[in-house]
């Protein structure tokens, strides 16, 4: 197949038809349950498909970054997806749900002073995905923040919102190889890391360390 007849069967969301939509069920997060066909690779149109979806809302992650130390700022915190396992306290790189008329460089500033008390200087974009767009409909902004981490430390988070956050101020070198050892199990955070150690250089240069 040549590349123009591949570029022909690239699919938009003008090749799905959405039948009904209904909110299920509405809480801190909502269910959403689709009614949806959408045509196939081989040609025509699939029969009708039944899914649930949760509907969390955009988010932005922002891994704190202070180029003059090379060191990284984490944070550890419950987390309710992990409360069966080994231990549902996780390590993470800040995170926020982005609200209505924000933007996620926005939230990934003002997480950073909630979650981190670091204020982020600078901003660079890492990539967008979605967690899991199998069931749901969440897409996440991630960046590096250029910070000071001198005053990266303590418990923070809001009392309002049942956050208990405790920093870690790490060196770089230390938090990749916590990657590989696979103490992280949230997928922004090693996405994040990664990217920052096969970039880590260009960034300090561009920063102008």
């Amino acid at each position: 197949m040549s590349h123009s007849e591949e570029q022909q069967h690239e699919f938009t969301s003008k090749d799905v038809e959405i039948l009904s939509k209904e909110t299920v069920f509405s809480g801190f997060f909502n269910m959403v349950k689709y009614r949806f066909r959408h045509r196939l690779f081989n040609g025509g149109w699939s029969e009708v498909i039944e899914r649930e979806m949760f509907e969390r809302g955009n988010a932005a992650a922002v891994l704190p970054y202070d180029p003059v130390t090379d060191k990284v700022v984490l944070i550890e915190q419950i987390r309710v997806g992990a409360l069966t396992h080994s231990s549902p306290w996780q390590f993470e790189i800040v995170a926020g749900i982005i609200d209505k008329g924000e933007s996620a460089e926005s939230v990934a500033r003002r997480e950073a002073i909630e979650e981190a008390n670091v204020s982020i200087d600078d901003l660079l974009k890492v990539t967008s995905y979605y967690p899991s767009s199998g069931g749901c409909s969440e897409r996440l902004d991630v960046y590096v923040g250029k910070v000071d981490a001198s005053n990266a430390s303590g418990i923070h988070g809001l009392n309002y919102e049942g956050e208990d956050i405790k920093v870690h101020v790490v060196n770089r070198e230390t938090a990749y190889q916590w990657v590989v050892e696979g103490k992280f199990e949230n997928g922004a955070s090693i996405i994040a890391l990664q990217w920052l150690q096969l970039n880590y250089q260009s960034v300090r240069e561009q920063w102008q360390i």
